[in-house]
């Protein structure tokens, strides 16, 4: 099949699976308990303590049915279902998601306000483990069954091991003025007196607070990349083609440079197509170990408070990137190795 037409139909399937996706997860949204009625009726049976509080909360309790349909009204539960999805989809063709539940602000700016900090984890998460772990595979791969690559491996599995929550915790142990050393800042992305200090000082106070949290994200990845790439390096050189080299007299060197490590970075290409979605990225655990307000938090906080505007908006999001990003990965695909051929 012809790229062309094979990128072109890729990025016409995005349309229904986009619609797909959003009647799915709109209707389990809507028919789940608690919604944003049932909450704000709470709130208006709900004192405030004391024998005055006592007396509104029974006041309160006291509401109508007149009261709870203009509730649903406001809210736009008074419609059916489908009337309520075909609304919300003609405002998202227009990026109208609608305003915040929880927030009382329009979605977009909600999950705008969250951009900086998570994409500023994601986009260096994702450079820093490709950087070191693809020459680290490779070096495992050439030193196959060596001491560097039984440590290093050792090494890897260890930092895989450990949840990145509590290695979140023991570095703050460790190295955050816990019991030990105070090296690093501990919670938020930038100290009190950000704003005063030179340019300079703006970059190391950032570079501080974002040490500490960012190598509880990458190092997860680690292993997994890390033997990926040595594992796809090794299936390499043991093919036919690179002993038909080497009997030629190519240099090992040149032969892994030129043939196998093109092919053995393939896989790899794999999660290239992540990387738009990575001003998502966010771990609920890390951010509430090191208090950042990112993607994570907000991705769970809209699922906990029935915040469905926000927690629709971020799944049209993330579901538009990520089939971006299957795309970019093919295209990636191709740049590695134009032979191949998708059908």
């Amino acid at each position: 099949m012809n790229l062309k037409h094979y990128f072109l139909r890729r990025l016409l399937l995005i349309v229904p699976t986009l619609f797909g996706i959003s009647v799915v997860c709109f209707g389990i949204m809507q028919v789940v308990p608690g919604g944003p009625v049932e909450q704000a009726v709470m709130r208006l049976k709900g004192g405030s303590g004391g024998s005055e509080g006592v007396a509104a909360g029974s006041a309160r309790a006291q509401m109508t049915q007149e009261e709870i349909e203009r509730i649903k009204a406001y809210y736009g539960f008074d419609q059916p279902i489908t009337v309520r999805y075909w609304r919300w989809l003609k405002k998202v063709v227009h990026l109208d998601f609608g305003e915040s539940y929880f927030y009382e602000e329009p979605v977009w700016n909600v999950i705008v306000s969250k951009f900086p900090v998570s994409l500023t984890f994601g986009l260096t998460s994702f450079f820093l483990s490709y950087l070191i772990c693809i020459p680290l595979g490779i070096k495992k791969a050439l030193k196959h069954g060596s001491t560097f690559d039984v440590v290093s491996s050792s090494l890897v599995f260890a930092g895989y091991s450990i949840p990145s929550f509590a290695l979140g915790i023991l570095l703050i142990v460790l190295f955050g003025g816990g019991q030990f050393l105070n090296w690093f800042p501990i919670a938020g992305m930038v100290a009190d007196n950000h704003e005063s200090l030179t340019m300079m000082g703006k970059l190391l106070d950032y570079g501080r607070h974002m040490f500490l949290p960012l190598l509880c994200y990458v190092i997860g990845s680690f292993a997994f990349l890390t033997l990926l790439m040595k594992n796809s390096l090794l299936e390499q050189l043991s093919k036919d083609y690179m002993r038909t080299a080497l009997a030629k007299g190519v240099p090992f060197n040149e032969a892994v440079r030129k043939h196998a490590l093109r092919n053995a970075l393939v896989p790899i290409a794999t999660g290239f197509g992540s990387v738009l979605t990575l001003m998502f990225a966010g771990s609920i655990l890390i951010e509430t170990v090191f208090n950042i307000d990112g993607m994570g938090l907000l991705s769970y906080n809209s699922i906990i408070n029935r915040d469905y505007n926000v927690a629709m908006g971020l799944i049209i999001f993330e579901a538009v990137l990520a089939l971006l990003g299957n795309i970019l990965s093919d295209f990636c695909y191709t740049l590695i190795d134009p032979r191949i051929n998708f059908k």
